[in-house]
């Protein structure tokens, strides 16, 4: 029997420091505390929404897995298309945060290198994708870098050739 499963219920990160991360995560993605967790009173963890879609987030304080699991991206998160990850790109850059920009990925765009205060890498990628995926075959990737490179360059010479206007036609 296979399971029925319904998608992603939530991400959890520990951090060092829960009121920054707080700050952190609504200044820069828009998110919002909806439940806290306190021990004897002491606020130990937050539950975050996004007002437009995005995952629900929990953030626990562990300062000691905050250090050990910094520079590791966790998860990607979805932005709905090419347009709209660029946008969040500006954002970002237009708050003076460091990310490697926008690039095409194996089957879609992806925002990498955006660190919250912890170090942790938060990974955007969208839902539009380039590519089609046959599920009876897995697509093999050998050197993603280099061969979402080699793609691109394929994707924008069609797409190029898709706009030109055809010879001969008025």
């Amino acid at each position: 029997m296979i399971p029925t499963l319904s998608g992603v219920h939530h991400l959890k990160l520990p951090v060092s420091d829960l009121d920054q991360s707080i700050r952190w995560y609504g200044s820069r993605l828009g998110y919002h505390v909806v439940i806290e967790f306190r021990e004897h009173g002491r606020l130990t963890g937050v539950a975050m929404a996004h007002p437009d879609g995005g995952p629900d987030f929990a953030l626990n304080l562990k300062p000691d897995r905050a250090l050990a699991s910094a520079g590791f991206d966790y998860f990607s998160i979805g932005v709905p298309d090419r347009e709209r990850i660029e946008a969040l790109a500006t954002h970002l850059s237009s708050l003076g945060e460091k990310h490697a920009g926008v690039h095409f990925a194996t089957i879609g765009w992806i925002l990498p290198m955006l660190h919250d205060p912890d170090g942790h890498e938060i990974r955007f990628y969208s839902m539009e994708s380039h590519t089609e995926i046959d599920t009876a075959s897995p697509l093999v990737i050998d050197d993603a870098v280099a061969s979402a490179q080699a793609n691109e360059k394929l994707w924008r010479a069609d797409l190029a050739a898709s706009q030109s206007p055809r010879r001969g036609t008025p």
